[in-house]
């Protein structure tokens, strides 16, 4: 499945213009290789996404074309979430 498609189905990412963007600005992660909204999503593999001061890094652990509110976190494991200290 596409990137950006998983990323809207999972919910990690409300909107699939939004996840595009986002990839396509090499903010996010495969395995640890950049990846366009484009790249291809396995069962496995570790997605590393950054937002703004956040870093959200997941394991994909199933993936589906449609699902509902309540079943989409089934679809990946949070494996670390941080945040960055702004300074002002």
């Amino acid at each position: 499945m596409r990137l950006d498609k998983y990323l809207k189905v999972s919910r990690i990412i409300k909107r699939r213009s939004v996840a595009k963007e986002i990839a396509d600005k090499d903010r996010i992660l495969i395995n640890g290789q950049k990846a366009k909204s484009s790249s291809k999503v396995a069962i496995g593999d570790e997605l590393t996404i950054q937002f703004g001061n956040k870093t959200l890094k997941v394991s994909v652990d199933d993936i589906k074309d449609t699902t509902k509110k309540d079943e989409a976190k089934e679809l990946y494991t949070v494996i670390e979430e941080t945040y960055k200290e702004t300074s002002e």
